[in-house]
């Protein structure tokens, strides 16, 4: 990106966005948000798409989360704010916005299409449920929000392991770019390996 403003602009967002997520944690927060940065500006690196679309979507894809704010995704609409206040062209704004508001696994089928743009930053996103970083991420949700990693018994109550199977081992199929499926790919077989030896040393498996 030669662009000094569009530069400059990436950078103000970070800014702002760095002080909006000081101290959100619970695997949702700045460390987050920089690994989906840097993984969506490997993937573009193959994929192509506009860089700085990508960048802003990828700082901005949780300035919001629901999770923070009483349960209500405010994610797009502090994502027009920002980029509104720091003077960024209307069409800038909404196509960051639409992504912004399209890529969550929540969305399921009601997400709407999205661009090449749009791709790269869900990919980035959901990469980073995987992996040893998933692993960490998962640990930490459940330990901020009383969640247990594991439980021997039956039960229904929501675990970790159970998030394994409910989303993450799906994610590698969700994948719109090759860059992301390799990734994804390695990962997963990461996670599918600790999963066998938590089981193993729990002796649920032999």
């Amino acid at each position: 990106m030669d662009d000094p403003v569009t530069r400059q602009l990436v950078d103000r967002v970070e800014t702002i966005v760095r002080e909006r997520m000081d101290g959100q944690t619970a695997g949702h927060g700045m460390d987050h948000v920089l690994r989906v940065l840097a993984s969506a500006r490997a993937i573009q690196a193959e994929a192509g798409g506009d860089l700085a679309i990508i960048e802003l979507a990828a700082l901005l894809h949780d300035v919001g989360d629901a999770k923070f704010h009483d349960g209500v995704e405010r994610s797009a609409e502090f994502a027009r704010e920002i980029l509104s206040g720091l003077g960024a062209e209307d069409d800038l704004i909404e196509h960051v916005a639409h992504i912004v508001d399209n890529i969550s696994f929540r969305k399921g089928e009601s997400a709407k299409p999205l661009s090449l743009e749009g791709q790269v930053v869900q990919d980035a996103d959901r990469l980073d449920a995987l992996g040893a970083i998933g692993i960490v991420r998962t640990i930490e949700y459940g330990a901020a929000f009383g969640q247990p990693f594991y439980l021997a018994e039956a039960s229904d109550a929501k675990t970790g392991v159970g998030h394994f199977y409910e989303k993450l081992f799906k994610l590698k199929s969700l994948m719109n770019t090759d860059a992301g499926r390799r990734m994804a790919e390695d990962r997963e077989a990461f996670m599918q390996t600790f999963l066998d030896q938590f089981m193993r040393e729990s002796g649920e498996i032999a």
